[in-house]
This record gives C-alpha cells, sequence and structure tokens, in this order.
C-alpha cells in the first residue's frame, strides 16, 4: 500500500513538473506577431482570432487590404466573375517565338496573351502609372505626337501621369486628355551634347521619384519622347521590372550585342555573358524597383565619371548590366520598341511604338556627335 501511494505521489509529481515546464516553454516562446497580418501584436497579448482567419483566407482568395502598400498590384491575378473571353488553349499558340525567359519570365509577343483577360486583372486593381520622358532643347517638337497617341493607345482605361522634364516649359502642347490622366511639367537646365542629356535622365528621375512620383504612382515607364505609338500597349507590359529587347539584337549571338566591353567601366561585360540586350528607349516596373534601377544607372554613371570613363552606350549600358544580374521579371518583343527607320519583319505581328525617322544633326545640341 506504502509503495503503492509513493508512486502515486511520484507519477502526480512529474505530471506537474511537465505542466509547469510546459507553461515556462509557451510563455517564454510565444510569439504573438506570427498572428498579426499587417502590424506586430502588442507585447503579451492574446491571438487574434480575426487577423488569424484573415490569414487563411488570403491563402485562399487573396491579399487582404491591409498588405504592405503595393503588394496586392504585383502576383495577385484574380478578377471578378463574368468576364467574357476565349477559352486559352493548351495546344495552339506562337511557334516563331520564344515566349518564356530561360528564367521563367515571360516573354510577351502579340498572340501570347488575351487583352480581355489582362485588362479585367488590372483594371480591377486600378494602379496609377507614371511615364517619364525628356523634352530638352529642340526635342519639345516631339512631345504632341507621343501624347496624342499616347492617349489613344498608351494603358487606355488607367490613371495615367506624363512627367515631362524640359527646359521649355512654354513649348509643350495643350492636349486633350482623358478621365484620370494628367501632365506634370517639371524644369531641368538645357545641355550642350546629347550624351549629357541621356546621363541627365538617371539623375533628374532619381530626384523626381524621391521628391515626387513615389507619392503619387505605383508603376513607372521611362519612355524616348521622340517615339509614336500604334498600337495597344496596355497592362501585359506591367511587372515588377520590366525590359524590352532592342530590335537590332534580339536575333544575334550575345557576343555581338554593344555592351560596355572596357573593363574600367562599371558597366563592364565580358564576351560570353549575357541573356539580351536591352533598350533605354522604353523599360519601366514597379514604382519603388525602378527607383532602386535608376539611382544604380545614376550612380555606376557618376562612378564611371570619376574615372574618366563614359559607357559606350550610357545609361542603357548600364541598364543592360543590372539586368544581366537584375533579371527582369517580364521581358517585352521588340513590337513595344520598333523603329520607324527599319523595315517590320514577319515574326513583329503588331508595332506598338516606334522611333521616329530625324535629322539628328539638326535636333541635338551637339549635332548628333
Amino acid at each position: 500500500m506504502l509503495r503503492s501511494n509513493s508512486r502515486t505521489y511520484i507519477f502526480v509529481f512529474f505530471a506537474f513538473l511537465l505542466v509547469f515546464l510546459g507553461g515556462i516553454y509557451i510563455y517564454s516562446g510565444y510569439d504573438s506577431s506570427t498572428f498579426s497580418l499587417c502590424q506586430p501584436s502588442d507585447e503579451g497579448s492574446e491571438p487574434d482570432v480575426k487577423a488569424i482567419m484573415a490569414k487563411v483566407m488570403e491563402d485562399i482568395v487573396g491579399p487582404t487590404e491591409c498588405q504592405e502598400k503595393g503588394s496586392w498590384k504585383i502576383g495577385d491575378l484574380t478578377m471578378q466573375n463574368g468576364v467574357k473571353y476565349a477559352q486559352p488553349s493548351t495546344q495552339q499558340g506562337r511557334t516563331d517565338v520564344n515566349s518564356v525567359t530561360n528564367w521563367n519570365a515571360p516573354l510577351v509577343w502579340e498572340g501570347t496573351f488575351d487583352p480581355v483577360v489582362i485588362d479585367a486583372i488590372y483594371k480591377k486593381m486600378d494602379p496609377r502609372i507614371a511615364v517619364v520622358v525628356f523634352a530638352v532643347g529642340k526635342y519639345t517638337r516631339f512631345l504632341e505626337a507621343f501624347l496624342q497617341t499616347g492617349e489613344k493607345y498608351f494603358m487606355v482605361g488607367f490613371r495615367v501621369t506624363y512627367y515631362i522634364f524640359t527646359d521649355h516649359k512654354e513649348e509643350v502642347p495643350n492636349i486633350d486628355l482623358g478621365e484620370g490622366r494628367k501632365i506634370s511639367l517639371l524644369d531641368i537646365p538645357s545641355a550642350t551634347r546629347w550624351q549629357d542629356v541621356v546621363l541627365g535622365r538617371m539623375k533628374w528621375a532619381s530626384i523626381a521619384i524621391d521628391k515626387q512620383i513615389r507619392n503619387e504612382a505605383d508603376y513607372l515607364f521611362m519612355m524616348d519622347v521622340d517615339s509614336v505609338f500604334y498600337s495597344r500597349f496596355g497592362a501585359e507590359s506591367l511587372s515588377r521590372l520590366t525590359g524590352v529587347l532592342h530590335r537590332l539584337f534580339y536575333k544575334v549571338d550575345r557576343d555581338q550585342f554593344t555592351y560596355e566591353r572596357r573593363n574600367l567601366s562599371r558597366a563592364f561585360i565580358p564576351f560570353g555573358e549575357g541573356d539580351y540586350y536591352y533598350t533605354a528607349a522604353v523599360w519601366g516596373g514597379y514604382l519603388e524597383d525602378m527607383y532602386k534601377m535608376v539611382k544604380y544607372c545614376y550612380m555606376q554613371s557618376e562612378e564611371d565619371a570619376k574615372n574618366n570613363i563614359e559607357a559606350v552606350w550610357q545609361e542603357e549600358s548600364h541598364l543592360n548590366k543590372y539586368f544581366l544580374y537584375n533579371k527582369p521579371t517580364k521581358v517585352l518583343s521588340p513590337e513595344y520598341l520598333w523603329s520607324d527607320y527599319d523595315q517590320v519583319p514577319a515574326d513583329i505581328k503588331v508595332v506598338r511604338i516606334s522611333q521616329l525617322v530625324k535629322n539628328y544633326a539638326e535636333v541635338r545640341p551637339n549635332g548628333g556627335q
């Protein structure tokens, strides 16, 4: 009897000890922040059941309203009910071009997306889209055609702000803009070399994004003003970081790319490396990612200047260096920047935007040299 009672006492003691130690472990190791969707819980607070359920629902239907700013804009492919569109096929599609990169990012061509589906997804998000162009010196003459055709074809139905950097505000034309679309003018100094205009774009864009644009836009595109839109340039181009294939190099070996080959430049890319050659005349992405990239190009150009070297194609060389080691999440075909100088080949089914024919010696400040 005594032995039985002793065993009972020992069992109760160890059971109590386990409960006690377990309580200490739970008390010291419990982290209430894992239950908070948007903000950490106060120290010692009880688990938020509503937040837990919201997290579960997020996994099912997508992010909730209190996600960090912008997170719903990237990767959220939800759309409303009742949208009518053609059934996608697993057997048919473009066979003459590649439509995916080797890092599994979309490579966008006509025929690889349904604009009805794309618009249904992105118009629900209602993003604010910034377009940055530089109209310095005689380049103000290109603004009218750029803006007029942009209103007809660029992100129709979306909120768009054209940020025009210019040294001649009085020459900016009055254009009738669609609902939710506007122009913002920013002063910059004149330049004596076109190369300085190109290099200055990264500097002035960095400052403007930091001081103004980041409070007014979700996505940003850098574009050359001496271009016109000919067809839809829509939300299929939106992603965290979007590059555009240069029309002259999308069919050639990478050793023929005009990368910066001098190892003294910060834009240096050795032979045997590279994915694609991207144009700097059109590129875009989520605003904060664009800010990071624009600032990178500016800082690298500044480092080159300290070493008395200028990259062969100015910011385009630094852009290609950045894209090599920071892969774009979407790549656009040369449809998204062609040139009126060139004949359109069979694989370019539609030209969406194109650079105009012009007399460089006449419009550039240093005669095109």
